[in-house]
């Protein structure tokens, strides 16, 4: 009988030892952050950040004039992201910036690029000026 006890406590450390050592988690590593844009650099908001949302429906596919989500058009844009999307104090913070980020798994749908998730940024950092 001792015996027995001894060899099923042994078993079942065993076995706990075994499902502990098989359990393993996947870090996820966020790119970090591009530096701050140089302070001569200027971004036109018309010209670099709008043509992202309408650049093959990206966004203007959910987000577009009628839609609740906020009309993302040409000349809407600006009044639908700014101030409500936008953190000027931790821009890394701006939901338009981290959203549709490539590393999010909030947003489902069409994802931005890193180069125009960092243009965002950017764009952010130097005051998300509707220029």
């Amino acid at each position: 009988m001792f015996k027995t006890k001894r060899y099923l406590n042994f078993l079942m450390f065993a076995s706990l030892i075994g499902i502990l050592a098989s359990c393993s988690y996947d870090f996820i590593e966020y790119p970090a952050p591009p530096p701050p844009p140089d302070p001569e650099d200027t971004i036109s908001f018309s010209l670099q950040i709008e043509p992202i949302f309408n650049n093959n429906d990206k966004c203007t596919a959910c987000h577009k004039e009628g839609f609740a989500k906020g009309n993302f058009t040409t000349g809407a844009a600006y009044n639908a992201i700014v101030p409500s999307l936008i953190n000027l104090t931790v821009p890394e913070e701006s939901i338009i910036y981290w959203h549709a980020h490539p590393s999010s798994d909030v947003h489902t749908q069409k994802k931005l690029s890193l180069a125009e998730a960092d243009l965002i940024l950017f764009w952010i950092q130097k005051g998300a000026l509707n220029n």
